[in-house]
């Protein structure tokens, strides 16, 4: 019987200590200021809404003041370090009452509080800043809007084939004519692969700059074969450049023996914009000169398979190609010889 009053009156005492351990540990509380939350507002938002800060989806606040126990603050700071947590905090309209179109102040804190992210780290929000922050809500409307195909450089891809060409898509009531377009981008395996088979894409609507909404339905898109794209081309009038060292510049002059070949009209396939590009080159053909062509032995001319300058840009794009065999330029490397000083009159 003694035995058990010892074990009872035990259990009492931790049982106070930790009772009191608690209590010191919510009776003080500390301090976490943040310095990189950010609110959002939430891909759950009504579809015929479009909520941004002021044309940004979402706001830094440059302070962000939270309180709580000691313990919970320092398992705050551990997950903050750890990068196990981030302070990003999500508007929801409805819950706010921001569904008619207008320009709201909202106070943040009234965001916060209410976070599951709040709930989860058992701190409360006491201060921020800005206190209060702009929403503006425009309620959208369903029109008609034109499919367009890009690429990753935003570039149009020409004869593609989308079906359907056009979808209804909540915009802003305002926006009408050439403002109506919804877009979709392939990379370059997808352009590849829809000269295959259609691949299934969603278009999105670009509301304001880096704030994108897709539409609701997909589209099918089939791209032309390449070959397709490139339209047989002729380039008259070349010029002809050359690239020489600095070892040779001034030294040597170049002699092309068969200038009118080099200088023939040139077969190519190209886009027409590509065509154009490459006529307004400096230099449609670049003949390379190398610092061993100066020793040549031979008295018969050099041999060199000349260079088609072909606009990088539309290169990188597979938009120009050349449609013939390349001409190879004949050529010889003569001395410059250096101009005699004039000799001073004699008497």
């Amino acid at each position: 019987m003694e035995k058990r009053t010892k074990f009872g009156k035990i259990a009492a005492v931790v049982f106070i200590t930790v009772l009191i351990w608690v209590w010191a540990d919510l009776a003080i509380t500390e301090k976490l200021a943040v310095s990189n939350a950010t609110i959002t507002v939430a891909k759950s938002a009504s579809p015929d809404l479009w909520v941004s800060f002021e044309n940004n989806p979402s706001i830094s606040l440059k302070t962000l003041v939270l309180e709580g126990p000691a313990s919970k603050v320092a398992d705050a700071k551990r997950k903050l370090n750890e990068g196990a947590v981030a302070f990003a905090f999500f508007l929801d309209p409805q819950q706010q009452g921001l569904i008619k179109t207008g320009t709201y102040t909202i106070n943040p804190l009234d965001i916060i509080r209410g976070s599951d992210l709040m709930k989860q780290l058992e701190l409360n929000a006491i201060s921020c800043k800005p206190d209060q922050i702009t929403v503006n809500v425009v309620e959208l409307v369903k029109k008609s809007v034109v499919i367009k195909c890009l690429d990753e450089e935003q570039n149009v891809i020409k004869d593609a084939i989308i079906e359907p060409p056009q979808v209804d898509a909540y915009v802003p009531p305002a926006w009408s004519g050439e403002k109506l377009v919804a877009k979709v981008v392939l990379t370059r395996r997808e352009i590849s692969s829809a000269r295959l088979a259609p691949i299934e894409r969603r278009p999105y609507i670009e509301l304001a700059a880096g704030q994108t909404r897709e539409v609701a339905v997909t589209v099918k898109i089939t791209t032309p074969p390449e070959e397709e794209l490139l339209r047989p081309e002729t380039i008259k009038n070349a010029t002809l450049g050359f690239t020489l060292s600095a070892l040779l510049q001034g030294k040597y002059k170049v002699e092309v023996t068969n200038l009118s070949e080099v200088l023939s009209p040139i077969a190519i396939r190209a886009t027409p914009e590509a065509k154009r590009a490459y006529e307004t080159m400096r230099f449609q053909v670049i003949l390379e000169i190398d610092d061993s062509d100066k020793d040549a032995a031979s008295t018969e001319p050099l041999r060199r398979e000349l260079t088609y300058n072909f606009p990088d840009e539309f290169v990188r794009k597979n938009e120009i190609v050349l449609n013939q065999q390349p001409v190879i330029a004949r050529f010889k490397l003569t001395p410059i010889t250096p101009a005699q000083p004039a000799q001073p009159p004699t008497d």
